[in-house]
């Protein structure tokens, strides 16, 4: 099946403790179904010092699965549909009909 989200959507948390969030995504794990969005699921990772650098605490994003997200259109959540136009398929949105970037 396709892959309804693509890097550099603009995406909103439907579900989980970052519920309501928005954020680009950065990158897709389509192997693992999942997605990497700027803002959300950020998380402390503690890191051990090493001979050049000493140990520290870290804020990095972690992948979120990709049914947790939705396509974010006016700041709503639309879901996203696959249409024939010229002889190519392409997504719209299928609340507004209109073509995805």
């Amino acid at each position: 099946m396709a892959n309804k989200l693509k890097k550099g959507d603009n995406v909103i948390v439907i579900t989980g403790k970052d519920k309501g969030k928005t954020g680009e995504i950065l990158k897709v794990f389509a192997s693992e179904n999942k997605v990497l969005v700027g803002g959300v699921n950020s998380v402390t990772v503690h890191k051990k010092p090493t001979s050049q650098t000493p140990g520290q605490r870290v804020k990095e994003e972690k992948p979120i699965h990709i049914s947790n997200v939705a396509y974010a259109e006016n700041g709503k959540a639309v879901k996203v549909g696959f249409e024939i136009a010229d002889g190519k398929k392409v997504r719209i949105s299928k609340k507004s009909k209109n073509k995805l970037g």
